[in-house]
């Protein structure tokens, strides 16, 4: 089918989606004012309306990134097939940031540097491993320092220390302070490798996390694009994880971010809305130097930064290649632990981006503030799934809130838009090759992160900033089961409202249609929850 007409069809189903979603939170909305009376009737109303509120934008903000991707599938953008001719060399630092990575992880990582084929490269290794750190085992250590000496001094790759303060940001705004001349205190470069060409200093920064292994032609077609686009601050791309096959957890977490890299990455670079990732990603050190440095208030440092360069007036873009591949977490220790980074980062930028959008709406266009609020509050969804767990089990033991008595109208609107979005979802990820139990395993392993991400908001909104810390690499351990007491306790009760709800319908004791609707949904919620056991146990689920 042909782009234009695949565009206009989508866009019909998109109009349509819509839609069904202004019908449905306006019927919503009018049998809350029309049958809430009591308090609590009233305070859950208003908190299930929020939460489907929420669930429904966030489709929105999907659909249209879908809808700007294919819109400008024939206009001259940013792919593999556009590369332009790279007339020149300008020279390129490669640089990771280490925090005491696993030794053989980070030689892997810095022999696919050493293999990259861009002739102009200098290799950096930012060494920000803490050696003095208490309770550390002091001879430990000083082998761990000498092994990265031995494996810089061998793969010809320089070595950059300075004392420890702060993380990752922290780390590379002193290590480019150094190359432009700025004093660094206490700060040691150990040269192994080439010095840039004709002692120019280098044009360009790509930052990659400690396991992420570039292919060897990574660099060329991401400097070829910056030359061409002076203004591009950066080319974000895509994170792969090469464990994807390992267990269940890798396997899941792999297919979570392949949702995101896909159409909603697409999205935002037509839009000139794509934010930095922190990893495969090329960044022109005059933009950084304009906004001063990565921004260190935050742990998510690259989604501040992009901020920072979309305010200053700079663009960014996506290549939609996979061009380097790494390890994701594989046990729900790991990932529980990497989304909680994430998700507190996140958050945490809200409060930046509203204080931005008051002190000039102008500076930037709605479609990017719209893309910065949808990404900033993207975590919110922990407590989504809360309340839409938690409304059924309210009806069905106490008939809270009462405009469940009208399920005919709830299941009218509602039918129309779930199924209308899921099937848009589900054709637009399969035009690229995903299967629907494959896109299922990403979403469950979401929805039992629901207390992580509670707790992260939570602490993000009360201003906390919290700590950057590495996600464990390589190997598998469950977790107590105390510590699933939140998905498991959830489960038990949507099986106990479930039961309850059976045994009210046996009894005629309600609307016959109102018991099982919510009955349905607290079955529903408990398979869902059921599922922590099975990430859990990753080796074994497979």
């Amino acid at each position: 089918m042909a782009s234009g007409m695949r565009t206009r069809l989508f866009a019909t189903a998109l109009s349509a989606a819509m839609l069904s979603i202004f019908l449905y939170l306006m019927a919503r909305t009018l049998l809350f004012l029309l049958s809430a009376r009591l308090w609590q009737e009233i305070t859950v109303g208003v908190l299930l309306l929020l939460a489907e509120g929420f669930t429904m934008l966030h489709a929105f903000g999907y659909f249209l990134n879908v809808y700007h991707g294919l819109r400008a599938g024939d206009a001259p953008r940013i792919t593999r097939d556009t590369v332009p001719p790279l007339e020149s060399h300008p020279p390129v630092a490669i640089v990771v940031a280490s925090y005491k990575e696993p030794l053989d992880v980070l030689e892997d990582t810095l022999t696919c540097f050493y293999n990259l084929t861009y002739s102009n490269k200098r290799i950096y290794f930012l060494d920000d491993t803490r050696y003095d750190k208490p309770g550390e085992n002091p001879a430990a250590m000083a082998e761990y320092r000498e092994r990265i000496d031995d494996l810089c001094r061998r793969l010809e790759v320089n070595l950059f220390r300075r004392p420890w303060r702060g993380a990752k940001a922290g780390m590379i705004n002193d290590f480019l302070d150094f190359l432009a001349g700025r004093p660094v205190a206490e700060a040691v470069l150990t040269s192994h490798g080439d010095a840039p060409r004709d002692g120019e200093t280098e044009k360009y920064v790509i930052v990659f996390d400690a396991d992420m292994n570039p292919l060897p032609d990574f660099v060329e077609p991401l400097v070829a694009f910056m030359e061409k686009h002076k203004r591009l601050a950066f080319i974000q791309t895509p994170q792969y994880y090469s464990n994807f096959e390992a267990n269940l957890v890798a396997k899941a977490s792999g297919l979570q971010q392949a949702v995101f890299y896909e159409y909603i990455c697409e999205g935002k670079s037509a839009q000139d809305a794509m934010f930095c990732c922190g990893t495969n990603v090329i960044l022109r050190r005059e933009a950084l130097e304009d906004v001063g440095g990565f921004d260190e208030s935050s742990v998510t440092e690259d989604f501040a930064t992009s901020l920072r360069f979309h305010v200053n007036g700079w663009s960014s873009a996506y290549l939609n290649k996979v061009c380097a591949f790494g390890m994701g977490p594989e046990d729900l220790g790991g990932y529980f632990k990497q989304q909680f980074r994430w998700a507190l980062g996140t958050v945490g930028l809200l409060r930046s981006i509203v204080r931005e959008f008051l002190r000039g709406p102008q500076r930037l266009p709605a479609a990017k503030w719209w893309e910065y609020f949808l990404s900033s509050t993207h975590y919110f969804v922990g407590w989504v799934f809360l309340v839409m767990a938690v409304c059924p089990l309210l009806y069905l033991f106490t008939d809270t809130p009462s405009y469940f008595a009208n399920p005919e109208l709830y299941l009218l609107f509602f039918m129309p838009y779930i199924i209308l979005t899921v099937t848009i979802f589900l054709y637009s990820m399969s035009q690229r090759k995903y299967r629907f139990w494959e896109l299922a395993q990403g979403i469950l392993l979401q929805a039992v992160t629901f207390p992580v991400y509670m707790k992260a908001s939570l602490l993000a909104v009360l201003g906390v900033r919290g700590s950057f810390g590495i996600t464990p690499k390589g190997g598998s351990t469950s977790l107590p089961m105390l510590r699933l007491w939140p998905q498991l306790g959830l489960a038990l009760a949507c099986l106990g409202g479930f039961t309850w709800g059976m045994l009210r319908l046996w009894h005629g004791d309600g609307p016959t249609l109102a018991l099982l609707t919510n009955s349905g949904w607290c079955l529903y919620h408990f398979a869902i929850l059921c599922t922590a056991l099975h990430f859990n146990f990753p080796e074994v689920g497979e």
